[in-house]
């Protein structure tokens, strides 16, 4: 898999991770596929097995919810400074249809 990954020890796994790559026995045998998501009887076994770490999916950092409307909000002025001649009232060209097909693709601004 291409998303980054940590090794965590198996007492730290916990339900409903998702295993980054292949979970290979002593031999090199699969004792579960990258991808797999790990429940509480996959990981038992594992401990039985002697299974130390574990190879999971990063989780994602949580969202600045902040961040994200002030990022909006700038991207909105960025474009509303660009279509500055065609805005809203303005007659109508090719700029303003593109304007508000872009204010109407991003949703709002």
């Amino acid at each position: 898999m291409t998303s980054a990954s940590d090794t965590i020890d198996i007492d730290d796994a916990s339900e409903g991770m998702v295993l980054a790559e292949d979970l290979r026995d002593g031999g090199g045998g699969v004792l579960l596929p990258a991808g797999a998501t790990l429940s509480a009887s996959s990981l038992a076994s594992l401990r039985r097995r002697g299974i130390e770490q574990v190879q999971v999916v990063a989780a994602a950092p949580p969202v600045d919810e902040a961040a994200v409307r002030a990022e909006r909000e700038r991207r909105c002025a960025r474009l509303a400074h660009l279509f500055r001649r065609c805005l809203p009232g303005a007659p109508a060209s090719a700029s303003t249809v593109l304007y508000e097909r872009l204010v109407a693709y991003r949703g709002s601004c």
